[in-house]
């Protein structure tokens, strides 16, 4: 396919002739309007359009926070994803008529927006283009859930920024699913995260969350950008740059030192990102994918393995755990709620009846041993349920002092075991709590010293479970 560099020649987008020139070819759309900040005309200002008017009442046109209008926009009945919600921050989505209309978002054009589509077009065309694939598959759903809160449908395409709408993405700062929340955020706005699931990865769910919570963002900031630089860096950290600026323009705020360069690019990226969805075939892209994400829902009151739901329905494990992201261990959760399994478009009535050939899921024993390698998405509480212990005994046993612990790090979770161990010549000891270099080198009969050689040794600090060198 061919890729159209439109960006090639201009070195900056700011003349008029050239936003004149978009703006008659049909490339502004209902988001709002282009505003290029440097030009020459007020920053208020308001480039028409020949278009057709869309179907909002406003047209193209962006009104700043301070002129925003006061009247009141009744919403559409409430979805039925918004009535399966849960959570005090999502019941604010259900207010109705009470509620204040929400300015369409105004399509910013400067350099920043303009290197990070260079960069979706030409450096990651083809990642780009997986994530336009796999996040068309789920638009249907989503831009009716944006829709029915009452925000701009724009706003749909923040998830390709967040994860290339990837329900199993996960970010070194914790943060899981398609909109990228962080447990603490998730569980405010109603997405339980425990050991069996995890509904930050729920596509709808999560999408519902996403909604209500820029919602939320939009009625403390009164502008989109300060509303999605606090989608990225959190609400109090914008109030922070807005107090010490004194300017409630994100694009000034922008250029301080008060948010991370990465917040810093967030709004471009979005920009950018939105830019190219609304228009893909513009780009070199093209906007559809190959299955739309449909599916039938079973309750099951049980535990249930989807393999063994794989086994006796003939439905592909792959599928089902495709279906069903939030699922952390392939493991439907217990409970008087029942859980709602999705399956495949039609396969409902047979998964009806297979169910009472279907092996309940029983937690097995845990594993023979003492210690524990710390994988990814580990937590205390988790490996905790995982051996049969709490948290309190594994703090004991391991010396920590709080919850923070680290992937590929050694934690003891049991007693027992052999403290010296003899390996040919080699004698080894486990230090337990309470241990010191000189209690040990006396038991043994042997120097601080030597220890220290032995087992390379800088300092006498030792802690409990470290295997240390006897004799050699």
């Amino acid at each position: 396919m061919i890729k159209i560099n439109w960006l090639e020649g201009y070195r900056s987008f700011w003349n008029l002739p050239l936003v004149s020139t978009l703006c008659l070819s049909g490339f502004l759309f209902s988001a709002g309007d282009v505003r290029a900040a440097g030009m020459s005309h007020s920053p208020d200002a308001v480039v028409s359009s020949s278009l057709p008017l869309p179907a909002n009442p406003r047209g193209l046109m962006y009104f700043p926070p301070d002129r925003r209008s006061a009247t009141s926009v009744p919403l559409n009945s409430v979805p039925s994803t918004l009535r399966q919600a849960q959570g005090s921050g999502q019941a604010r989505a259900h207010q109705g008529s009470e509620d204040l209309g929400y300015e369409d978002i105004p399509v910013i054009v400067n350099p920043a927006v303009e290197r990070n589509i260079h960069y979706f077009q030409n450096v990651i065309h083809d990642r780009f283009q997986e994530w336009l694939t796999r996040f068309y598959a789920y638009r249907p759903l989503v831009e009716e859930i944006f829709v029915e809160v009452g925000l701009p449908k724009e706003l749909i395409y923040l998830s390709l920024v967040e994860s290339g709408f990837n329900p199993r993405a996960y970010s070194r700062a914790r943060a899981s699913g398609p909109w990228q929340f962080i447990k603490s955020t998730g569980r405010l706005y109603g997405l339980s995260v425990n050991w069996y699931v995890d509904e930050r990865r729920d596509p709808i769910k999560s999408t519902v969350a996403a909604a209500v919570h820029l919602r939320d963002l939009y009625d403390t900031f009164g502008s989109w950008p300060l509303a999605l630089a606090a989608y990225n860096a959190g609400a109090g950290k914008i109030s922070r740059a807005i107090q010490k600026t004194g300017t409630r323009d994100f694009w000034r705020i922008a250029r301080t030192r008060y948010i991370r360069r990465e917040t810093r690019q967030y709004v471009p990226r979005f920009m950018a990102a939105m830019i190219i969805a609304t228009r893909p075939s513009l780009f070199g892209f093209h906007a559809h994918s190959q299955t739309v994400h449909q599916y039938d829902e079973i309750r099951m009151d049980e535990s249930i393995h989807l393999r063994s739901v794989a086994k006796e329905t003939g439905i592909s494990f792959d599928e089902l755990r495709r279906l069903n992201p939030e699922l952390r261990r392939s493991i439907t959760p217990p409970g008087r709620e029942g859980y709602y399994l999705k399956v495949p478009v039609g396969t409902s009535e047979s998964v009806e009846q297979a169910k009472s050939r279907m092996k309940t899921w029983t937690q097995p024993a845990p594993p023979a041993r003492t210690w524990y390698r710390v994988r990814r998405g580990d937590s205390l509480s988790v490996i905790a349920h995982r051996f049969g212990t709490s948290v309190r005994q594994l703090r004991n046993l391991n010396d920590l002092s709080g919850s923070l612990i680290r992937v590929g790090q050694r934690l003891r979770v049991a007693r027992g075991g052999k403290d010296v161990t003899d390996s040919g010549d080699v004698k080894w000891y486990r230090v337990r709590r309470g241990d010191s270099l000189w209690s040990i080198a006396k038991r043994f009969r042997v120097s601080v010293q030597d220890l220290k050689i032995l087992n390379n040794l800088r300092s006498s600090l030792i802690r409990a479970g470290r295997m240390l060198m006897i004799t050699s």
